[in-house]
């Protein structure tokens, strides 16, 4: 007996985040969304070395 298309995919393993998301850009056309992701990634990047040692330098460039 063949197996469906939803059976093969269930057994292949598990991919990352970024690889699904890559693949969703790819195949929905959905390119408006990468400079959305960039900037959400730029926030969470400050927000995250606000709390360290390079907090100084970045606020002085505000």
């Amino acid at each position: 007996m063949s197996k469906s298309d939803f059976e093969r995919e269930a057994e292949d393993g598990q991919v990352g985040f970024f690889a699904e998301f890559w693949d969703f850009l790819k195949n929905n056309k959905k390119w408006w969304l990468t400079p959305i992701i960039v900037v959400l990634a730029l926030v969470t990047l400050l927000i995250v070395l606000s709390g360290s040692a390079a907090a100084p330098f970045i606020y002085t460039l505000f």
